[in-house]
């Protein structure tokens, strides 16, 4: 590990870090950096000491409930703080990676905002992370451009842009390159206060303001923890309280049982939840996995009309509009299909169902993954919600009960299924180690939430010896045969010098221990961000 001399003896770096980005990595960001740290971290430590603790009683047998200790917050009338004028019509977003000519093209798409995304997109190379920081700052600095030499195109901004919201990795990942006290340093941190740090000021100057999306919260206390960092940081950097807002995923099963205890906990920050669809359902499969008799058929059956899932998506929209936030539906993770017009139209048809459906339930905005499709999505929020939002939509005669939010879907498991899932898994993570986390996969665009899905399922339907449609039982003997198979079909997709390579042969490593593994591993990020 080396130091920087004119820094604290406190800061440290790990020896395969080349380049200190002394632009982004200012003395005055990390002397920010290491405060947080040092008040924050041990905390964070706590939570996700927590979350160990919760999964032990899910595998007793208990399920997800309603706190009864925050009962009087659910019940109670209360609104949280005003939403700026610039995040009260979100009607498409988009969202993506921090490479350059992303930021730049999101920016651009026509989206109302973009999520510059430093988590599952982002595959958390040292130099991806630290450039997306540049990336970010240039853009509102208005200054980012980007040339292409093969295309001799350059791209910039539009005069029209985006609303800009950054994700910073979630609680339970480290930046294992920065040190504090020989500690790791928490993503979370770092990616939210180098931001904040860099850009609050000239965001104030644009009329906007520093916005984030918070992801992965499983308890409200966790909540809590964010409000507390957002507020010392605003304290810390003379920013008036109430500046910094955020709209929080709702992507695990245990944080649709206390939405009003999350907005609750962040309310002069808060502006609205997300239905983080795809996390949300390798969540409620992690969470329950010990549970007997509990089985969640293939992945691409499990959809937004899966009743456990419209009970999730209705119930957010409740819980936001009743205290006065937004609510944003999911991701649609179709891209355009060039040279195939007929797949083309089924794929926008998709997406078109799945909009109406979220607008016509009282959603204010939704998620798109690709810029050809913010037309499409426009056009059909432009048609059913002539208004900047629905807030007026209250559905106060909705009653989601604990047993809606966890009914199991109904569906099959197919030799088909196993394949998509070994397939997807092994391509996306051998992908994402080679420094890309969004990947365009059979006309989708994947990311860490649905290869964790496809892991997931695995395991499960191993441990379980799950009967497939067929007949057949899915043990160990068939799972060694599908899977030495289907690696002939990715060596056959790829070549063979490049299914050769260092990262497929780790990727195909990394899944095999995930899905054989008699423990289940919480993430598949921090199992290979050790080979990164």
């Amino acid at each position: 590990m080396e130091t920087k001399t004119n820094l604290s003896q406190k800061i440290s770096f790990r020896k395969e870090v080349k380049n200190y980005h002394p632009e982004i990595l200012t003395d005055g960001a990390l002397a920010f950096l290491e405060t947080l740290q040092n008040r924050f971290n041990n905390k964070r430590l706590a939570l996700l000491k927590n979350r160990k603790h919760q999964q032990q009683l899910f595998d007793l047998g208990t399920h997800p409930s309603f706190p009864e200790n925050t009962k009087e917050i659910r019940n109670s009338e209360w609104v949280a703080a005003a939403i700026p004028e610039d995040l009260q019509d979100r009607r498409v977003e988009i969202t993506g990676p921090v490479d350059r000519k992303m930021v730049i093209n999101a920016l651009n798409s026509g989206a109302k905002t973009f999520m510059a995304d430093f988590e599952d997109s982002n595959a958390p190379l040292w130099e991806n992370c630290l450039y997306g920081q540049k990336n970010l700052k240039d853009a509102i600095d208005k200054t980012i451009s980007f040339h292409n030499p093969k295309r001799d195109k350059t791209y910039t901004l539009n005069k029209e842009t985006a609303t800009l919201i950054v994700r910073p990795r979630g609680l339970h990942l480290n930046e294992k390159h920065l040190l504090i006290k020989d500690q790791e340093m928490s993503a979370s941190l770092f990616d939210f206060a180098l931001y904040l740090f860099h850009n609050h000021k000239q965001l104030k100057e644009n009329g906007t303001g520093p916005y984030y999306y918070i992801p992965k919260l499983e308890h409200y206390t966790e909540a809590v923890w964010w409000n507390d960092v957002i507020d010392f940081s605003e304290e810390y950097l003379g920013i008036n309280n109430g500046t910094v807002k955020v709209t929080v995923l709702i992507e695990t099963i245990t944080a649709s049982f206390q939405l009003d205890e999350i907005i609750y906990a962040l309310k002069n920050h808060i502006v609205g939840l997300n239905c983080g669809r795809w996390d949300y359902i390798f969540s409620y499969i992690k969470k329950l996995r010990n549970h007997k008799g509990f089985v969640v058929p293939n992945r691409a059956q499990v959809t937004m009309s899966s009743p456990f899932m419209d009970a999730y998506s209705k119930l957010v929209i409740q819980r936001c509009h009743k205290r006065n936030i937004l609510a944003i539906g999911g991701m649609a993770a179709q891209i355009p299909i060039k040279g195939d017009d007929k797949k083309n139209a089924i794929a926008f048809s998709k997406v078109q169902v799945d909009k109406e459906r979220e607008v016509k339930n009282g959603h204010d905005g939704t998620w798109v993954a690709h810029p050809g499709l913010v037309p499409l999505a426009m056009e059909v929020f432009n048609t059913h919600m002539p208004t900047p939002n629905q807030l007026d939509i209250k559905l106060e005669h909705l009653h989601i009960t604990e047993n809606d939010l966890i009914a199991i879907p109904e569906g099959t498991i197919t030799e088909k299924g196993i394949r998509e899932n070994i397939n997807v898994g092994i391509h996306y993570i051998a992908t994402w180690l080679g420094g890309n986390g969004a990947v365009a996969l059979y006309n989708l665009m994947e990311d860490a939430a649905t290869a964790e899905i496809s892991r997931t399922q695995i395991w499960q339907w191993l441990k379980n010896e799950v009967q497939l449609e067929d007949g057949r039982i899915f043990n160990n003997s068939l799972f060694q045969s599908i899977f030495k198979d289907e690696l002939n079909v990715i060596q056959e997709q790829t070549g063979k010098v490049l299914f050769e390579t260092i990262h497929y042969q780790n990727a195909i490593q990394v899944f095999y221990d995930l899905v054989t593994s008699e423990e289940f591993e919480e993430f598949l990020t921090t199992k290979t961000y050790t080979y990164l």
